[in-house]
């Protein structure tokens, strides 16, 4: 981090982000240093022989030490695309993923009027939802005080608090979220999949700093969606659609639940890994 020269400076972080196991070390290095000059990754491509600005090696060399302790660039930067959109996000709420815009994929084959999203974290699929289908009404709950408050900002960051509401919920979350009979077109769900037994096993950049309740359910993992699933046999109207993400070998016992949740036709679908990803219920 010595160097005055992107070059320079890209070089030594990419060796240190190697060395301490990031498995993206050119890639977060790059992200960084455009945080620190201000300048976009095209422009430091480009320009490799170019010298940092005044101020800029240091900053870049506390972000680099950061990201060698494994805390998720996101985090870092206090912010994550996802979709179309840009979050706000960190310890707080869960990094939104890549395989999570499944469901916003989802959402846009229906074409609903009304969304339910349980357990939004940063608000992500809401948002993406909302961002992209103008005419839909979106509900975004969830037990989290933090994570409301961080969806929150989000929305009204992105202009759509006109469309999106933000619910904090307890446990029985879906009880009154729509007004009179009013029925949700589609809920989505990435509700906590992970079983205990499986957290320690997960990278450092989720265990040491993802909030741990966001992604555990209890000793198997169904837990949380076990809940919705049993919500949902109580609940008046049914969501026409439900779509919920899962762990990558919970497809057979989440599309048995969501049968017995009271819908006939259920799907599974794969994320770009080729992991079951998405149980689908209609």
């Amino acid at each position: 981090m010595q160097g005055n020269t992107v070059r320079d400076a890209l070089e030594a972080a990419v060796g240190a982000l190697d060395a301490a196991g990031c498995d993206t070390a050119r890639l977060d290095a790059e992200l960084l240093l455009s945080r620190a000059t201000g300048w976009d990754r095209a422009r430091i491509a480009a320009e490799p022989e170019a010298r940092l600005p005044v101020g800029a090696s240091r900053k870049f060399a506390e972000t680099v030490r950061r990201r060698v302790r494994r805390e998720p660039v996101a985090y870092i930067l206090g912010c994550k695309g996802f979709r179309r959109i840009e979050l706000l996000v960190d310890r707080r709420v869960l990094v939104p993923r890549p395989e999570t815009e499944l469901l916003v994929e989802l959402a846009l084959e229906c074409d609903p009027s009304a969304v339910i999203d349980v357990g939004t974290g940063s608000g992500a699929i809401a948002l993406a939802v909302a961002d992209e289908l103008e005419d839909a009404r979106v509900t975004a709950i969830d037990t989290s005080f933090d994570a409301v408050r961080v969806a929150q900002a989000n929305t009204e960051r992105l202009g759509l608090v006109d469309r999106v509401d933000v619910v904090l919920r307890g446990p029985s979350s879906l009880k009154g979220a729509a007004p009179g009979d009013h029925r949700f077109d589609l809920l989505v769900a990435n509700l906590p999949y992970v079983s205990e037994d499986e957290w320690e096993d997960l990278a450092p950049e989720i265990r040491e700093y993802e909030p741990r309740e966001a992604l555990v359910a209890g000793p198997t993992g169904l837990e949380a969606i076990e809940a919705l699933a049993e919500e949902l046999l109580d609940l008046a109207p049914r969501p026409t659609v439900v779509a919920l993400e899962i762990g990558a070998e919970q497809a057979d016992e989440v599309s048995k639940l969501i049968r017995a949740a009271g819908y006939a036709e259920v799907e599974v679908r794969t994320d770009l890994a080729g992991h079951d990803r998405v149980v689908i219920g209609r």
